[in-house]
């Protein structure tokens, strides 16, 4: 019987050394073959949305009678389309730079539009940007992941393929958000990034504003009045899916009346972090407002000229709650934001006093 177990603890220490050595020479390889599997698995999902948002941008140029010719070489024109920031070393003047190229790339976008759909109505074809805006950025996401598994299969770097492998989950959960908004915007629907709009346009029509006035691209502004305060109402032009340049509209009311504006509130959606409510409304200061940089520099610049309190109102999303359609829980919170409004007007203003409320946002499907 000794011996018996004597001969098993030999064989058992045996087979612990060589799945030792096995672990020391090969537990590398075995593990970057492990997360290799598991980002190809990612990559090809990304690349099933990317494939699908093509698929709905086709379907959505045929309905605007759009030749089949003409949408196959429109995909394969910006699918790949990049805009070079400018240079950044001498920092002076480079958001106007920057604003100048990102204008341009919108007007190739609308006039490229124009021309394959000249019968569209203008909201349609402010949607069929967005589209091709929305497919571009779901392909360009597909590209860099791939980029980086093919590069960690070639250099048979265990770091090339576990940055890929931890980011994965992220990474698909921003491509389905595109993937989403591609499809709303080809429907015409409401996204959640336009909660700021659709928040300042129901305030307007309560108080009974006047109509609105184009003041800049794409950006709309309408007077009213509330408890003896004078009102401007600004934001991006409706239905069609537009931004516009709030940031524009307000230096240009801000311009007008000089010292006369007595406080701006900015309203938009605000990315929410994991465990918070989605559609939950805060408030803070500063310019609301996520642009790469010139609108909200705008929106900074005049309020420090004329020294005007700015206000900010946020209403928390996900990113698939931002890109995708607007679900109830946000349009069920639009009236809190009204409320958030009407409190910050009557604590923090006067009778007589003018105030800006901007919401900024995509104005899909939003009148």
């Amino acid at each position: 019987m000794m011996m018996q177990l004597t001969d098993f603890n030999w064989i058992f220490q045996i087979a612990f050394l060589v799945i030792f050595m096995f672990i020391y020479l090969y537990g590398q390889r075995l593990q970057t073959y492990i997360w290799t599997r598991q980002a190809e698995a990612g990559v090809r999902q990304i690349e099933v949305l990317s494939t699908q948002g093509k698929q709905i941008a086709m379907r959505a140029f045929k309905e605007l009678k759009v030749k089949e010719q003409d949408i196959k070489s429109t995909l394969e024109d910006f699918l790949e389309f990049f805009i070079i920031e400018p240079v950044s070393i001498d920092p002076a003047g480079v958001l106007g730079r920057l604003e100048h190229l990102l204008d341009v790339r919108t007007d190739r976008y609308e006039k490229y539009i124009q021309r394959i759909a000249p019968d569209a109505s203008p909201e349609k074809q402010a949607n069929a940007e967005n589209v091709l805006a929305g497919t571009m950025a779901l392909y360009y996401v597909f590209r860099v992941v791939r980029h980086f598994l093919i590069m960690g299969k070639k250099t048979k770097s265990i770091y090339w393929v576990m940055q890929l492998q931890m980011q994965l989950p992220m990474i698909i959960q921003m491509a389905k958000a595109y993937f989403e908004a591609v499809r709303a915007f080809a429907d015409g629907k409401p996204i959640g990034d336009g909660m700021g709009p659709l928040a300042v346009a129901h305030f307007a029509r309560e108080i009974k504003a006047g109509e609105p006035e184009v003041i800049a691209k794409h950006t709309t502004a309408a007077s009213g009045e509330f408890e003896g305060r004078n009102l401007w109402f600004v934001r991006a032009k409706g239905y069609g899916g537009h931004v516009g340049k709030p940031g524009e509209g307000i230096k240009i009311l801000v311009d007008r009346h000089k010292k006369k504006i007595s406080r701006i509130i900015t309203v938009d959606a605000g990315l929410k972090l994991e465990g918070e409510e989605s559609g939950h409304v805060i408030e803070g200061v500063g310019a609301a407002i996520g642009d790469p940089g010139p609108e909200k520099f705008k929106m900074e610049d005049s309020v420090v000229k004329y020294e005007i309190p700015i206000d900010a109102i946020i209403i928390k999303e996900s990113i698939e709650d931002a890109l995708g359609p607007m679900k109830k829980s946000l349009v069920d919170a639009v009236p809190k934001v009204v409320e958030k409004m009407k409190n910050a007007i009557l604590r923090r203003t006067i009778k007589g006093d003018t105030i800006i409320i901007a919401g900024i946002g995509n104005t899909s499907g939003i009148g």
